[in-house]
């Protein structure tokens, strides 16, 4: 397939890829916007992490920095923070409470090669999802405050119980001192108390150094977190993205509707262009006859009706072709079939004969389909007579059994009474000596017949005459009935001269006005058909027709 049949398929399915898109779009926005907007804050908090003991920085410091980065970003969206600072915003129920309520969820993602974290806080809510942002770091940073500072306690809490113990027995020992006499008798006493509250005053002082020791110590390894930039409440959504969401969607719609177009096509394989014409038999497609509307059989007979129409082009096109394509033998018997009923062979035969007429041809055109007979009905003619009498009236000129039409130089043999035998009838000799008798009174006789696969009238007559004419639905018969239609007639020394694609629409087919008048057009000059060319640029108005039978 090349490109030009590819553009061709899209044409021809714009209509279900516009229609996936817009579905999908449609329903995409409609369910976007009954969800509920959600909101987001972003805060950004600081890690300024302890000092290392060896007071210089190494690779071994950088790796804890970013551990501890991705330690405390964890932490930070714990459930023991997370209802921490729910009970602070006042939901005793936590954070499961203020979920419910406000469809709240955190996340927090250290910021790379950085001591930064950032706390984003999404909400239906925008001043909660803000409040929370904020507040989150600060009810952290009391929490690992409180867990870094039980390390100490135990020491601490020595230290201060024996500070308490000197300062006690050193209060006691100045006490005793003071009150004691400086005589000559006392001084041995007094030197010992001397002595002894010097000493106190020592472990008081060494105690006292070791307290503000362990405070420093706590201090510089403690880690210090900090709200550098704090959320503020945002203005709009995050989510729905409406427009977004529905241009996507209608996106993905649209090649939702081309994959279906595409399985479609692969999946049909009824006959719809020349090309696919030719790949299956091998034949010439001679006429390309678009698919045109209406209810009463006369309009069917665009040739007389509406001679300037498309149909009425068309057909002209298919009669100069079929001129053309039995140069060596004039085309003096043609047979019009199908592979199956109701493919428009009745209407193509007579739009055949009515454009061959009008070029000043003699034409009979004879119903020869003796089971469902349908040209009387098309040309509004009586059926008394026809056909099958003039076969068992062997003393009677068949002459006498044409009838003439509103179209000049075109006459009409019926089909008359239906036979109970059609196929022994057309395999006699009387419809041989027919067969003569008619050419002898035109320049060309038409024959419309059954369809080729339902019966064997269609291969019994098409081996007395020039030439065989299928007629092939566009887009309705299959590419296998086709196939064995023309193998049947293949297989009794009948080779068809070509093909009719008929009722073209631009839903089957993928063709388009401008596509019809190129075949046209290049058929039509391809064969010198003057007629049709000089009609080309024109724009009449066209009658609906139906084509059947």
């Amino acid at each position: 397939m090349d490109l030009r049949n590819y553009i061709n398929l899209i044409r021809k399915w714009l209509w279900l890829v516009v229609l996936c898109s817009l579905l999908a779009g449609a329903v995409t926005f409609f369910v976007t916007r009954r969800q509920t907007p959600i909101y987001q804050a972003t805060a950004t908090v600081f890690i300024n992490q302890a000092r290392s003991t060896t007071g210089r920085a190494d690779y071994t410091d950088i790796i804890t920095s970013e551990r501890v980065a991705r330690t405390y970003a964890a932490m930070l969206q714990d459930w023991p923070t997370l209802d921490e600072a729910a009970i602070a915003l006042g939901y005793p129920g936590g954070i499961a409470a203020m979920q419910a309520a406000h469809d709240v969820s955190v996340s927090v993602t250290p910021v790379r090669d950085t001591q930064l974290i950032q706390v984003t806080v999404q909400s239906s809510d925008p001043e909660l999802a803000a409040r929370v942002a904020n507040i989150l770091p600060q009810v952290f940073m009391q929490m690992n405050l409180e867990r870094q500072q039980e390390r100490f306690a135990n020491t601490r809490q020595d230290l201060q119980a024996d500070l308490t113990a000197a300062e006690a027995e050193l209060e006691s020992t100045e006490q005793a001192l003071n009150t004691l006499a400086d005589t000559p008798e006392n001084r041995n006493e007094r030197d010992r108390l001397t002595r002894l509250t010097a000493r106190h005053q020592t472990t008081y002082n060494n105690l006292s150094k070791s307290l503000e020791d362990l405070r420093l110590a706590e201090a510089q390894t403690t880690d210090n977190i900090t709200l550098t930039t704090p959320a503020q409440p945002p203005t709009g959504p995050i989510r729905p993205r409406v427009l977004f969401n529905t241009l996507l969607a209608m996106v993905v719609g649209a090649l939702i509707g081309l994959g279906i177009a595409f399985l479609i096509e692969y999946l049909d394989d009824t006959v719809k262009t020349p090309d696919h014409v030719r790949d299956l038999t091998g034949l010439a497609t001679l006429g390309n006859v678009i698919h045109l509307e209406g209810a009463s059989p006369d309009q069917r007979m665009v040739a007389h009706m509406a001679p300037k129409s498309l149909g009425a082009e068309a057909y002209r096109v298919l009669r100069t072709n079929l001129q053309f394509s039995a140069l060596d033998k004039p085309l003096a018997t043609l047979v019009c079939t199908s592979a199956a009923p109701s493919e428009g062979k009745s209407t193509t035969i007579s739009n055949l004969a009515a454009v061959m007429a009008q070029s000043d041809r003699r034409v009979i055109l004879v119903d020869a389909d003796l089971r469902r007979p349908s040209l009387h009905k098309l040309l509004k003619l009586p059926n008394n007579v026809g056909l099958s009498t003039a076969l068992l009236d062997k003393g009677r000129d068949p002459e006498v059994y044409l009838q003439t039409t509103d179209v000049p130089n075109l006459r009409v043999m019926t089909t008359g009474p239906i036979p109970p035998n059609p196929a022994e009838m057309l395999n006699s000799a009387r419809m041989h000596e027919m067969i003569e008798v008619l050419k002898g009174e035109a320049d060309v006789v038409l024959f419309d017949t059954p369809p080729v696969l339902a019966v064997a009238d269609t291969s019994i007559l098409a081996s007395q005459v020039d030439g065989t004419l299928l007629v092939v639905w566009a887009g309705k018969t299959r590419g296998e009935l086709l196939t064995q239609a023309v193998e049947r007639l293949q297989s009794l020394g009948i080779q068809p001269l070509g093909v009719v694609l008929n009722k073209l629409t631009q839903r089957k087919s993928g063709y388009y006005y401008s596509n019809y008048y190129y075949y046209a057009s290049r058929e039509g000059t391809e064969t010198g058909d003057k007629s049709g060319s000089s009609r080309r640029r024109r724009s009449p108005r066209q009658p609906k027709v139906e084509q059947t039978g």
